[in-house]
């Protein structure tokens, strides 16, 4: 067995799941790379766990899902992403030109953050809200 990081493997092993090399790579991938897509995270672990497939991270990332160690999001017209920040109801901020994403704390302080004028009778356990726009170096390049 590859020789990985002690955070990773306590971080699997206290969500349930087995270690392996490549769940390993995958949580270090994501350290290295919040907010990443599958690609991403796959373009980062085959240098450290040469014969990985795709199939295998994305299997790595439901599972992680699953488990609740990774928090999978779906900002629209991106492909999902996945981050590891899970223990609260944060929310994203998106740029329209670059695609760059950023952690937003909860406007409110406690989760759901946001109360509906009507839940319809649904118990509203969590709040997604994505903000958009453009990104520093964005709004600077179409200032000039």
């Amino acid at each position: 067995m590859l020789r990985g990081s002690t955070t990773a493997d306590a971080a699997i092993r206290g969500s349930g799941l087995r270690v392996t090399d490549s769940r390993r790579a995958v949580y270090d991938a994501l350290c290295a790379n919040p907010h990443a897509s599958a690609d991403d995270v796959y373009a980062r672990v085959v240098p450290t766990v040469p014969g990985t497939s795709l199939q295998s991270v994305y299997n790595a990332l439901n599972d992680f899902v699953d488990a609740g160690l990774v928090r999978r999001i779906e900002p629209a017209g991106r492909a999902g992403l996945f981050e590891l920040r899970v223990a609260d109801n944060h929310h994203h901020i998106v740029c329209r030109s670059c695609g760059a994403i950023e952690d937003v704390d909860c406007a409110h302080g406690a989760a759901p953050c946001l109360q509906p004028s009507d839940t319809h009778g649904f118990i509203v356990e969590e709040a997604e809200v994505t903000y958009w726009g453009l990104c520093p170096a964005c709004a600077a390049e179409a200032a000039a």
